[in-house]
């Protein structure tokens, strides 16, 4: 029995100690890299923040962000400009609402067809040729390609007046 006794009570010692001597060790920092046995820095659990999807822009707000740099690449003037600007959200937004339907590849492609065709013909009705001809050539290049040809042949232009 009193051999039970000092086992037992040298095991509460150990145990005691033992838990008073790990909660020191490297006072929560351990060899300070943050990995000791202490406390941690933060004992409160963090919540992992989802960000928010961006909400898709509208037709409306896709044309306006674009139609200033088409009218400068272009040199439309308001009236074109106001012309180009309804006829590309009227068919933005059909494009949209075929994108919202998910049909199959070829379904898409052909109601693609057929919207691009509507806009083309509309364009064409609403824009005088040589400007219709500078947005479909714009298209094909993209706006930026098309704004750098258009200060290439401006700084020409100003080398042959200044000579």
């Amino acid at each position: 029995m009193k051999n039970f006794i000092k086992i037992t009570l040298t095991f509460i010692f150990l145990v005691v100690f033992g838990l008073e001597i790990q909660a020191q060790y490297g006072y929560g920092y351990g060899s300070g890299y943050g990995y000791g046995y202490g406390r941690q820095r933060n004992a409160i659990p963090q919540v992992e923040h989802t960000p928010k999807e961006p909400e898709p822009k509208t037709a409306e707000q896709i044309v306006d962000g674009e139609m200033p740099n088409i009218t400068e690449a272009l040199d439309l003037n308001e009236f074109e400009s106001a012309v180009l600007s309804s006829i590309l959200k009227k068919y933005v937004q059909k494009r949209i609402e075929m994108q919202i339907l998910e049909l199959t590849p070829e379904q898409m492609r052909e109601g693609m067809e057929k919207i691009t065709k509507a806009q083309d013909e509309e364009l064409k009705a609403g824009l005088p040729l040589e400007k219709y001809e500078a947005f479909v050539e714009m298209q094909k290049k993209g706006i930026q390609k098309t704004r750098k040809e258009k200060k290439r042949e401006k700084k020409r232009k100003d080398k042959k007046t200044k000579t």
